[in-house]
């Protein structure tokens, strides 16, 4: 069966929702090139197609919308089992679908409820309408696989309150429904059971006028419905104060030396802080340069930008040694590159910035 499903639900006025949903239940409908290059040409194709109204991203089970991108392969390419020039594909087009979706000219719905994390933060962060449910547990964890929050996170997280964006990238921390909307990651929340209600309204909406109008009446309403299954409890706003005292230093190695330094019961608090001692040191810094040297780019700047970092990851012994101590071995003991944040060489994190290229192969997005 493909590892992308296509739908079609006509609408009471003769036009049609179009479904995407993202088909690869056993591993958490991680976002495979396979998938990537299924769903471009349909959004291609639907965009110039006034017979499709709006557009679902959803996906199969209840477990996870999208836990991340294909890390697999991106393991195999950097250490000799794969095309070396799988990274660059696989990024490029990765980005120039991320692109595409926050650009997209109708309403695209995302369904994210379960585990969304690191490509599926990418697809669903794109869209025009993101829902959230009682189920939705949200991350960009990349700091401990000796990454960064890619996939568009450098615009994403830039535009969080305060330094909300800051301290998600760099501890990983969850986030849950209430976080998403405190965030401004998520537009609605609508009860899980209430996903085919979700789509039979859709279908019973009018399309001859403003679409996203429609969308935002259907959803208006579902939220509404949806009130005794909210937990308005955000752990990050809850936090929000402690977050801006412990990132408000001149370094990133005062920042982690802030954290680390308090001392609490507090469990959210404790997980951010075991999250960051664990953390890959290189990837630290990263992470902090990049937020700072992107925080008044473009939306096409900031992808240019990820992917010449991206590709730079794969070229270095970081990324993928953390991926074998987390998901291939699962030893859980990474042997990073720099033992400790004052080890770190900033000549060495600078050279994850120099493009590889004379034109950035997203030049023309």
């Amino acid at each position: 069966m493909s590892c992308v499903l296509f739908n079609e639900y006509p609408t009471q006025d003769g036009r049609k929702i179009v479904e995407i949903s993202l088909n690869a239940e056993r591993s958490l409908n991680a976002l495979t090139l396979d998938m990537i290059d299924l769903i471009q040409p349909k959004l291609d194709q639907w965009k110039n197609d006034e017979s499709v109204a709006a557009v679902i991203l959803d996906s199969a089970g209840e477990k996870a919308f999208c836990a991340g991108g294909d890390v697999v392969n991106l393991y195999k390419s950097m250490t000799g089992d794969g095309a070396e020039s799988f990274p660059e594909e696989f990024f490029t087009r990765e980005y120039t679908l991320d692109y595409t979706i926050h650009t997209y000219p109708k309403p695209i719905i995302c369904w994210g409820s379960g585990i969304v994390m690191g490509g599926g933060m990418g697809l669903m962060n794109g869209c025009s309408h993101r829902v959230v449910t009682e189920t939705s547990h949200m991350a960009m964890p990349e700091v401990t696989i000796g990454l960064y929050p890619d996939v568009g996170g450098s615009w994403f997280l830039n535009h969080m309150p305060g330094r909300t964006g800051l301290f998600l990238g760099l501890t990983g921390n969850p986030m849950n429904a209430a976080d998403a909307l405190f965030l401004g990651l998520a537009d609605r929340f609508v009860a899980a059971e209430l996903r085919d209600v979700m789509v039979e309204r859709l279908q019973a909406e009018s399309w001859d006028k403003d679409s996203t109008a429609a969308v935002n009446r259907v959803l208006r309403s579902l939220e509404s419905e949806s009130k005794p299954q909210f937990n308005s409890d955000s752990p990050v706003q809850n936090h929000y104060d402690f977050i801006q005292s412990v990132t408000d230093h001149d370094s990133v190695e005062e920042i982690v030396d802030a954290l680390l330094a308090v001392e609490s019961d507090d469990k959210w608090v404790n997980r951010s802080k075991k999250a960051i001692g664990h953390g890959s040191p290189l990837a630290i810094n990263l992470i902090q340069r990049q937020m700072e040297v992107t925080s008044q780019m473009s939306l096409k700047e900031v992808f240019c930008a990820e992917l010449v970092l991206s590709v730079q990851c794969c070229k270095h012994r970081e990324f993928p040694e953390g991926v074998r101590a987390l998901l291939v071995d699962k030893d859980g003991s990474p042997q990073w590159t720099f033992k400790t944040l004052a080890d770190v060489d900033q000549a060495k994190v600078a050279e994850f910035f120099v493009s590889p290229w004379e034109t950035n192969p997203l030049a023309g997005l």
